[in-house]
């Protein structure tokens, strides 16, 4: 018999459990975004664009550890997923009046820093820091959302549950899931559900806006070419 104690983290996850590695990516996401708003502030002086290519070269490769924690409970098909019916319209800009959005996330940081990328891309952004919180404010206003990102491991109520109460709201509502770790099957079955997609964290800024933008671009089209969705 071994007796050897399993191995804990000081918050006393499991270190073998794929929460661990969401929380690595969490972490990997604030340092991404923080490095980006500090190499904007940084561009130009002597020696930081040597030490940043260094920082973000350091963020690739914990990544990539991280992406090896969680091998056991099922490989996902890449960075970006998306539903097969939304995937029509890639990168495209969304030259429109600004657009809504709600940031759901458990991550106190990681709402300020996303919150803060994309008001200052334009869009008015609603946060909420779990799921309860998410459907108190969508029905309020149900139809004034265009798009809502959502984070998967949340406490109480997840993301999969917080996704399938907000399609019963909205059916039409543009959901798209921004965590860590999914597993493939689970992912599958909420595409197949109705989800827009699928980003992984530690995402880069722009290419996190590039996903936001391919979103809000597909619900124009998909209402007949308007630039918000219909509300």
């Amino acid at each position: 018999m071994n007796d050897q104690p399993e191995a804990q983290t000081p918050q006393g996850l499991d270190a073998r459990s794929p929460e661990i590695a969401s929380e690595l990516n969490n972490l990997l996401q604030i340092i991404l975004g923080t490095s980006a708003l500090i190499e904007s502030i940084w561009e130009g002086k002597p020696g930081a664009k040597e030490y940043f290519e260094m920082l973000r070269t350091s963020i690739a490769r914990a990544a990539d550890l991280t992406t090896g924690l969680v091998e056991l409970s099922g490989r996902m098909s890449g960075k970006i997923v998306l539903h097969p019916e939304f995937a029509r319209v890639r990168d495209a800009a969304a030259d429109a009046p600004k657009q809504r959005l709600m940031v759901v996330d458990d991550e106190k940081m990681l709402l300020i820093l996303t919150a803060q990328l994309l008001r200052d891309a334009g869009y008015e952004v609603v946060t909420a820091q779990s799921g309860f919180e998410c459907l108190d404010l969508f029905r309020i206003s149900p139809r004034n959302f265009d798009l809502v990102l959502l984070d998967l491991n949340m406490p109480l109520m997840d993301g999969e549950e917080t996704f399938q109460r907000l399609r019963t709201l909205r059916p039409d509502l543009r959901v798209m899931l921004c965590t860590g770790y999914v597993q493939q099957e689970r992912l599958n079955h909420m595409i197949e559900a109705g989800l827009s997609g699928f980003v992984q964290k530690p995402l880069a800024p722009q290419e996190y806006l590039a996903r936001v933008r391919s979103a809000l671009a597909e619900a124009a089209y998909a209402n007949g070419g308007l630039g918000v969705a219909v509300r």
